[in-house]
């Protein structure tokens, strides 16, 4: 996903810079929406799953206290090892779906 998103925008940063007067912004604006729309959509299960991980994994902390012993440990420790992938894959995609909004004002501005 990660490789999409990025060739993606890189897509749209070369229309951008071209700045083509002979461009349909109206169709470049209407697909650029389309893709916001499945990155959002990706980000939302993203956070799902990571709000997830992050109760289980704080739920497991407190099974620990409560009854230490290696299961409970180990539990804490691959919910961690989860979770730590998971917010920093869900902080790309809230960065890089920021930076597809920008990229969408500069086109509504192309279209003036």
């Amino acid at each position: 996903m990660k490789k999409t998103i990025l060739l993606y925008r890189q897509k749209i940063d070369c229309i951008l810079e071209l700045e083509d007067k002979t461009t349909d912004w109206n169709n470049v604006e209407k697909q650029h929406l389309v893709h916001i729309e499945f990155f959002q959509h990706e980000r939302v299960v993203h956070l799902i799953v990571t709000v997830t991980v992050a109760v289980l994994e704080f739920m497991s902390v407190l099974l620990m206290f409560m009854e230490c012993n290696y299961f409970t440990m180990a539990l804490v420790l691959l919910f961690f090892v989860l979770l730590v992938p998971y917010i920093g894959h869900y902080y790309f995609l809230e960065n890089e779906i920021q930076k597809m909004y920008q990229q969408y004002d500069d086109i509504v501005k192309m279209e003036v």
